[in-house]
């Protein structure tokens, strides 16, 4: 695995993560930690991880009135060329002055030449350390396994992310089924697991995944199939039958 050692002077103002571990609370709309580091679902599969004014945005979409509420993306992470995960109308309305993106490169290769000065490419298996900032970022695989899906997602096109910081490794699955990188990951803290068909994996199979490696929380996200919302509820209950020392926490993602 490869690591790439960082220093973003462009940014050593605008990240302020804390080195302690963090203990996570649950609410239905949000997760806060006790270090301060709130999960915010914004929509399907976009989300915000913010701590003290910093933000970190995970796949932005949508109308820019999501995000006004929130401070500026520190950094932007994209996981996949699809529309519900990359958006260029979304990302050139928010204000990415000081802004890095983390991108696989199918991305990279559709951004125009200023975003492209602002991305740092990350192939599966790739890590970037941040020294200055004490977080770092693994580039997890994200693919289809089921014969009538692979085209969906062909391995090595898009990432999943493990980012490190506060103390906290968490896990943004992508698009993916219950692949073998998954079910081996270690040390999870907390995991946004997607399941929507025919596009990504089954109930069972999330639920057979997250059994073996394991996360202290486990999120669903991203579960709006083509023939409406995936059975999360039943997820839950598949994962706590078998092992109810894993935490799994709704959030909102959907106007019902």
């Amino acid at each position: 695995m490869k690591t790439f050692i960082l220093m973003l002077t462009v940014l050593s103002t605008a990240l302020g993560f804390a080195s302690e571990q963090i203990k996570t609370v649950h609410t239905p709309s949000n997760t806060t930690s006790d270090a301060g580091i709130k999960i915010i679902p914004i929509n399907h599969g976009s989300l915000i991880l913010e701590y003290e004014g910093q933000a970190l945005y995970i796949d932005p979409v949508g109308d820019a009135e999501l995000y006004k509420m929130h401070p500026d993306p520190t950094f932007i992470f994209i996981t996949d060329i699809h529309g519900d995960h990359f958006s260029l109308k979304t990302l050139e309305s928010l204000n990415l002055e000081f802004t890095g993106i983390i991108a696989p490169k199918a991305v990279f290769d559709q951004l125009p030449e200023n975003l492209q000065k602002k991305t740092i490419v990350m192939h599966n298996g790739d890590s970037l350390s941040f020294r200055l900032f004490n977080m770092s970022i693994d580039a997890i695989p994200m693919y289809n396994l089921r014969e009538e899906a692979l085209n969906f997602h062909p391995k090595g096109r898009g990432n999943g992310y493990v980012i490190s910081l506060a103390g906290e490794r968490i896990y943004i699955s992508g698009d993916t089924e219950d692949i073998p990188e998954m079910r081996t990951l270690e040390d999870i803290d907390t995991a946004f697991i997607c399941m929507n068909l025919p596009y990504t994996m089954t109930v069972e199979s999330a639920a057979s995944a997250v059994l073996d490696f394991k996360p202290k929380t486990v999120i669903p996200y991203h579960y709006r199939g083509k023939d409406g919302l995936s059975d999360v509820e039943k997820f839950k209950s598949l994962v706590n039958k078998k092992n109810n020392a894993i935490n799994v926490t709704m959030l909102k993602w959907y106007e019902q």
